[in-house]
């Protein structure tokens, strides 16, 4: 167990254990510097406890989706360029998995205007 931070340095702890928690703490950073720059995640929304937790676990949620997408794809995507072409792609009609196995030769197809309708009864 880490003792509690008091300002000072911890020579009680071995260099192997300082070693695991700064080597535990790089993939934290790695992880926030990878949110923020694919996601584009430059500030937290929200001020309170609640408002953060959310956005960090939105933030959670779609990088584990992109990781699947990623990793499902047979294309080779780096996760950047997988980004920007889902943000680029968004509003177009796609099967999501064509497009992600053959990203340059799958074409939008067309919608279905009926889809559009509304009943009102």
């Amino acid at each position: 167990m880490i003792p509690r931070r008091t300002g000072r340095n911890h020579l009680e702890l071995g260099a192997s254990t300082i070693s695991a928690v700064y080597k535990d703490r790089w993939q934290v950073e790695l992880f926030f510097k990878a949110l923020k720059q694919n996601l584009k995640i430059k500030t937290f929304v929200g001020t309170s406890a609640n408002a953060v937790k959310i956005q960090i676990w939105t933030a959670l949620i779609a990088m584990l989706i992109l990781r699947y997408l990623q990793l499902k794809s047979q294309y080779n995507w780096s996760l950047s360029n997988l980004v920007s072409l889902l943000r680029m792609s968004l509003f177009t009609h796609r099967n999501l998995w064509a497009w992600l196995d053959s990203p340059f030769e799958t074409l939008p197809t067309q919608y279905n205007p009926d889809q559009m309708a509304l009943s009102y009864a």
